[in-house]
This record gives structure tokens, C-alpha cells and sequence, in this order.
């Protein structure tokens, strides 16, 4: 008697790819480009945006969607600076992009031209999972250490850019600004790197003038 074998397996990231493709198709037949931030807790995302966002505000209206375990404190601070915001709490270390199909859906009634996703702060999750973003930017604070990108490269490689962020407590970290670059440069060679201080602003015009250049790009495919 011959025995055949059937494959039950599916992939544990099958059902979130399809609803990525669902979000992709959902932001072009309304124009929205998305932008998807990650990085490690305490990294400043919350600060950049709040520095980026006005800084934007004169060329694309925007929106944010907030990734947090508890609590909409960082919802609260985008909308301080007179940004939507839609706050996700989730168990989860990582949005999927089931959770961001439904958080998107809140901003219909005025679409964003461009929608940033801060995601949950983990510096391993966030990076398997596709959002249907158009732009992943991986926010990295140096003082965490020159050795991170390449012990937790996934995350860098996939990132169309690196912001190197808190530039202004180099002096006192013991981080050496070159090491980090070429780690960042070794798993990541295709990236934009930008080192900033989003409290100081020092770095964010370079920062913000090519990221206004991609936005600017994907409008131009839309």
C-alpha cells in the first residue's frame, strides 16, 4: 500500500504577505504613501516625528499610526503637533499588517497623502513582518552600541534608511561614530545613513530633504 504524503504546512507569515498586498493595493488607489519606522525601545521615534511632521506639514498632509503594548501617550504628543493619529495597543512585540489594514480605515474620511507607522519598539519582530508600507526606516540610537547592526542585522539590511539617532550624547557614550557607520554600511550597503539629534535638530534638514525626495517619487508613480 503506497503512502502519500500531503503538506499541511503553511507559512507562518502567509495570511499577514496577503493582507500586505491587500494594504498595498488599498494606499495606491488613494495615494498614500507610508512610511514604516522601527527600531528598539527608547530609540526616539515619537521625538522624530514630532520633529519631522511639522517640518513636512508645509508640502504633505499627514497621519500616524501608533504601535504601543499599553497606553496612547505617543498618540497623544503626534496630535499635540496638530497630526492625526490612530493608536494600536497590542500584546504582540510587532504590527501586522492586519492591524494596520484597520487602523488605516479610520483615516478615510481624509485621507492622508502620507501615513507614517511607528511601530512597536524591537529591534527583531517588526522586521519580518510587511505592512504594505512603501519606505521601512530603521531609527537607531547610538548609544546603544556600535555592535548592533550586526547583531541584529535583519532589521538594518531591509530599511531603505538609517537614522542614527541622540547624535548629541556621542561625546559621552563611548560609541566611536565611524565603527557604528561602517557596522550600519556592512549589513546595510544600499541604505541612506543620516546621524541627527531629534532633540538638538542637528542632521534632521538632511533627513527630512530626502525623505521629502522618496515621498515625492512615489507621487510620481501613483
Amino acid at each position: 500500500m503506497m503512502t502519500e504524503r500531503i503538506a499541511v504546512e503553511t507559512p507562518v507569515l502567509k495570511k499577514n504577505d496577503e493582507y500586505a498586498a491587500e494594504n498595498r493595493q488599498w494606499f495606491a488607489d488613494r495615494s498614500v504613501s507610508v512610511v514604516n519606522i522601527m527600531s528598539a525601545p527608547g530609540a526616539g521615534k515619537t521625538t522624530l516625528l514630532e520633529k519631522t511632521l511639522p517640518m513636512l506639514g508645509g508640502r504633505f498632509r499627514c497621519a500616524v499610526i501608533e504601535g504601543d503594548l499599553q497606553t496612547d501617550l505617543d498618540a497623544e504628543r503626534i496630535r499635540k503637533v496638530g497630526v492625526r493619529a490612530h493608536q494600536i495597543n497590542t500584546t504582540c512585540c510587532h504590527l501586522d499588517a492586519r492591524m494596520v489594514q484597520g487602523a488605516a480605515e479610520t483615516f478615510e474620511d481624509a485621507m492622508p497623502e502620507v501615513l507614517f507607522i511607528e511601530n512597536i519598539g524591537n529591534l527583531v519582530c517588526p522586521a519580518s513582518y510587511d505592512l504594505g508600507e512603501h519606505l521601512k526606516v530603521t531609527l537607531f540610537s547610538v548609544v546603544e552600541g556600535a555592535d548592533k547592526p550586526k547583531k541584529y542585522p535583519k532589521m538594518f539590511r531591509m530599511s531603505d534608511c538609517v537614522v542614527l539617532n541622540k547624535a548629541d550624547l556621542l561625546p559621552y557614550s563611548g560609541v566611536a561614530h565611524e565603527e557604528l557607520l561602517r557596522n550600519v554600511r556592512d549589513v546595510s550597503p544600499e541604505a541612506e545613513v543620516f546621524t541627527v539629534s531629534a532633540r538638538t535638530g542637528e542632521g534632521l534638514d538632511e533627513w527630512v530633504a530626502w525623505l521629502t525626495k522618496r515621498i515625492e517619487a512615489l507621487k510620481g508613480k501613483s
